[in-house]
């Protein structure tokens, strides 16, 4: 069964703050590896920008293949299913570039999932349900 969107939303505001955490603490480290320069522009802002997005795709990857939770999806009794190393890289990236209007897709999908699930071929669930009830396409 799909959470419902103002679950998903809610998880989102969540996970806001953490991944706010993780680019903050990867900054720092960014920071400090780079002889504690200024990064606000040039190449060096660049490098820190891709270290960021790196950094938290590796968060995002990481959660959802040991599990298929975030702390917020996991506070929230959600549950990526269906995932392998390539569809969270892809749904990462999708979801990245994409959110906005894969929240109103959700509004019209057949089952309510987000655009970035369906073309990763991923799909959220609810995790309150017992495993062997969650249907896989």
């Amino acid at each position: 069964m799909t959470p419902s969107l103002a679950r998903r939303l809610a998880a989102m505001v969540y996970e806001l703050f953490l991944v706010f955490a993780v680019a903050f603490f990867a900054a720092w480290i960014f920071f400090f590896a780079s002889g504690a320069r200024d990064a606000t522009s040039g190449v060096l802002r660049r490098e820190l920008q891709l270290f960021i997005v790196v950094v938290l795709a590796a968060y995002f990857l990481w959660c959802w293949l040991r599990g298929g939770q975030t702390l917020a999806m996991r506070a929230w009794h959600i549950r990526l299913v269906d995932v392998t190393p390539r569809k969270a890289l892809v749904r990462f990236l999708l979801a990245a570039a994409l959110l906005p209007l894969s929240i109103l897709w959700a509004l019209v999908d057949r089952d309510r999932q987000f655009l970035h699930d369906r073309l990763a071929g991923t799909r959220l669930v609810d995790a309150r349900t017992p495993p062997n009830s969650v249907r896989s396409t």
